[in-house]
């Protein structure tokens, strides 16, 4: 397992992505990216239209990849209950030694 980890800045002005969802836009923040098994991760908060949580128990996680050529980023549903809850074991980890350091 890897622990490679990399933590957004809160100095960050680009900590904001919006997501193309069925019923609309949704804005988020970026809380995190981590690696897994040789597998980019990132952990998205829904915001509202002034950067504030809409429920602050919901985190949206996603593979996430960079194009090799252009960086391009882009995100892959978590396709199974086995690896979905591998990724939110090690997020609950990450969180848990963040909170831990302040």
């Amino acid at each position: 397992m890897s622990d490679e980890i990399f933590p957004v800045d809160e100095n960050d002005t680009d900590v904001m992505v919006t997501l193309e969802m069925d019923n609309g836009d949704l804005d988020c923040e970026i809380l995190t990216i981590f690696d897994l098994d040789d597998q980019d991760y990132i952990v998205l908060m829904p915001v509202d239209e002034n950067g504030e949580p809409l429920d602050e128990t919901e985190v949206l996680i996603y593979r996430y990849f960079e194009d090799e050529e252009t960086g391009a980023p882009s995100l892959d549903n978590i396709s199974s209950d086995e690896e979905y809850e591998r990724v939110g074991k090690r997020f609950d980890e990450i969180q848990a030694a963040y909170e831990n350091e302040e």
